[in-house]
């Protein structure tokens, strides 16, 4: 057995040895839940059994165990103002008694509409549940506004649950993404994949005529992060525009960057604009906004449709619970303040990082957008498969279960931490104190992994 396999079982046996009532509850839901949880990324910590969470506040999490957690994860983004953060709290309470869907326009409509378009600087909007749903509305959109059939990619691209969307590029071909379920079709000739950073192949897949959409995330966030060359996201914008493409931004993970999210901190534009998770605070919502001159092709193909089912919507879109949670977001946590102490706080854990690092004789490097940090192995990557191909899945595993068993949560499916409004002093001293003795305990296993 090696020093990374032997440390692995010890904080699997630890875990299970403080999470007893966790097991009991694991074991009770594997009678009527798919691998004991509701739903089933649950059960993808890698701890030996769920782990049940009792509450959340703030930054911190307490198990059904008692145990505590300074948070990092925060849902993966969804709680990035934090968990149940006071003005959606309230705005929640306040309308569940006056009514939880009608499949109508709330009151407050025209004005969360303005609301979205001041900060996000974009004059139309819809509301979805989730950005899947808005990343696949808008791809429908997409497809009827420019008559064409492909959207294009990049390799370890993340947007949801999107069957267009779940495909990377292997030996230069564009494949169906690995793990899939039941696909509904093809998925591999609904879409072409190309590295993010690389414009020559950006320049060849535009060249066929069939690109409908380029779908992008301004920063890689799914396969570790990957950064955009200076000058990138430009070349993107022109080569897009000229190749009569629509640009889609998903910053469903970038809305850390900053106030109205990086298109708003870099001077990016685009025709499409997907936001979800805490879009809304954490409430189940995501929206999709679009330029005038969007809206008035939209309008065009609406002039000349049959009566029917858009193929677009789902019945608990919008709901009233949904407007207001965006209301009170949009308000009261979407504000320069709160993201002035996230980015602060993410620049000190950062900085902190780097000296570790450095001082250990790592080749790591950390990047950070806003309040939204990673770490990963070797020199930073220029695109995703670069960033897949350096990735230590059986040494992360470990490290997140030991940072986990001494109350710390990090990202489980790569090295990601947010920094939330709420999250204190104390809570990155945690995550620096701990990450030092995992790596003291991991010693050579860091470094040959």
């Amino acid at each position: 057995m090696s020093t990374l396999e032997r440390l692995l079982a010890e904080e699997a046996q630890r875990f299970i040895a403080t999470h007893p009532e966790s097991a009991r509850l694991g074991s009770a839901a594997r009678r009527h839940w798919l691998n004991g949880v509701p739903m089933h990324w649950m059960a993808d910590w890698g701890t030996p059994h769920p782990l049940f969470v009792r509450e959340a506040a703030g930054a911190a999490l307490i198990d059904v165990d008692g145990c505590e957690y300074a948070d990092f994860c925060l849902g993966d983004s969804g709680a990035l103002f934090g968990h149940s953060p006071p003005p959606v709290a309230a705005a929640l309470a306040a309308q569940a008694a006056r009514g939880l869907t009608c499949m109508l326009p709330p009151a407050r409509s025209a004005e969360v509409g303005a609301m979205l378009a001041a900060r996000f600087s974009l004059p139309y909007w819809q509301v979805t549940q989730s950005a899947s749903d808005a990343n696949r509305s808008v791809l429908r959109w997409a497809r009827a506004l420019t008559g064409r059939g492909k959207v294009l990619l990049f390799q370890g691209c993340y947007h949801g649950s999107v069957d267009e969307t779940l495909l990377r590029l292997r030996g230069g071909v564009t494949v169906a993404r690995e793990g899939g379920i039941g696909a509904p079709f093809d998925q591999a000739a609904a879409g072409v994949v190309v590295e993010f950073n690389d414009l020559a192949a950006l320049d060849r897949a535009l060249a066929t005529g069939d690109i409908a959409a380029v779908l992008y995330e301004p920063v890689m966030t799914n396969i570790g992060m990957v950064l955009p060359e200076p000058g990138f996201l430009a070349a993107l914008s022109g080569r897009a525009r000229a190749a009569a493409a629509l640009l889609i931004v998903d910053e469903t993970h970038t809305l850390s960057s900053g106030l109205g999210g990086y298109c708003a901190e870099h001077g990016l534009d685009a025709d499409f604009w997907v936001c979800g998770k805490a879009i809304a605070g954490g409430f189940p919502c995501a929206v999709f906004g679009f330029t005038a001159e969007v809206e008035a092709r939209m309008q065009q193909v609406l002039s000349t449709r049959a009566a029917g089912h858009s193929g677009m919507g789902t019945t608990l879109a919008a709901n009233p619970l949904a407007i207001e949670c965006l209301a009170a977001a949009l308000a009261e946590l979407h504000t320069a303040p709160n993201h002035a102490r996230m980015t602060a706080g993410a620049i000190r854990l950062e900085q902190a990082l780097i000296a570790r690092f450095a001082r250990r004789r790592l080749d790591w490097h950390v990047a950070r957008v806003g309040a939204r940090i990673e770490f990963g192995f070797g020199p930073a990557p220029r695109n995703g498969s670069m960033a897949e191909a350096a990735m230590r899945p059986q040494f992360e595993h470990a490290l997140h279960l030991y940072l986990l068993n001494r109350g710390v949560l990090v990202t489980p499916f790569h090295n990601m931490m947010l920094v939330s409004p709420v999250t204190t002093a104390a809570q990155i001293d945690l995550l620096l104190t701990t990450l030092d003795a995992a790596l003291d305990a991991f010693g050579l296993a860091a470094q040959n992994a």
